[in-house]
């Protein structure tokens, strides 16, 4: 695997059953860029987010992650050799702060099992990397808010820099776009540009407007099979795309 492609699944095939969720669906993340995934709804494309996060596990295929093969790897595992992912439905804790939010998971990856007898909000290596996500994410300023009383978008920021504070290389992120009004979209689409410095992201979105202006590569999914893969500009002109989901959507 070329050093700047971080990850690569070939082949990929989900199902429950009799139902093939994701069919034979091949993807290339590679540092510096972000690469999105489209579709209607049912298209395959959480399904896909969570088998290359290790939620699910491949019915065939593979899965390579910085070089080594993680198909069978569990999420916990990938997690730990550099993979984060976000969700479509909040997952902050809304009792704790801003900053406990992200220490927290900062502190998954830092683990100190033989620290029996100190607290682990003391640890400086986890607040250090709370801090840099926090500032990268633009919520230095909040911190010591609960997080409950953020408001929606600085909750979709705060999930992005708990992805960041463990120290992941690759970022899967889905929806992140989700409800947002016109500022939080801008302020969102800016904090992803800069996610691309020392990152593949896979962006999962359905607001077509950020996605022809943020993404670098974009695959569209249809029933679970890729229908196009390539640049913004190649899979804007294509008939099968235009015909199958795009329309007058970026005409």
């Amino acid at each position: 695997m070329p050093a700047d492609i971080l990850l690569q699944a070939t082949g990929v095939t989900r199902r429950f059953g009799g139902l093939v969720a994701v069919r034979d669906v091949s993807v290339t993340l590679a540092r510096g860029a972000v690469h999105a995934v489209i579709g209607t709804n049912g298209a395959g494309k959480s399904t896909l987010v969570n088998v290359l996060s290790g939620e699910l596990p491949a019915s065939s295929g593979r899965v390579e992650l910085l070089g080594h093969d993680v198909t069978r790897w569990t999420q916990p595992r990938r997690a730990r050799a550099g993979l984060g992912r976000s969700y479509q439905r909040t997952t902050i804790f809304p009792h704790f702060t801003v900053i406990e939010n992200c220490r927290l998971a900062a502190q998954a990856q830092h683990q100190r099992p033989m620290a029996l007898w100190s607290r682990a909000e003391r640890c400086d290596t986890t607040l250090q990397r709370a801090q840099a996500a926090l500032a990268h994410a633009g919520l230095a300023t909040v911190a010591d808010r609960l997080a409950g009383g953020l408001a929606h978008g600085q909750k979709r920021q705060l999930e992005i820099a708990m992805c960041l504070a463990p120290g992941p290389q690759v970022l899967l992120l889905d929806e992140p776009l989700a409800g947002m009004g016109p500022e939080e979209t801008e302020r969102m689409l800016e904090l992803l540009a800069t996610l691309k410095d020392g990152h593949a992201v896979l962006l999962v979105e359905h607001d077509m407007d950020a996605v022809f202006r943020i993404a670098d590569a974009i695959t569209v999914m249809v029933d679970g099979a890729v229908l196009a893969s390539g640049t913004p500009a190649a899979v804007r002109d294509n008939p099968d795309v235009q015909a199958a989901y795009l329309g007058e959507a970026v005409a």
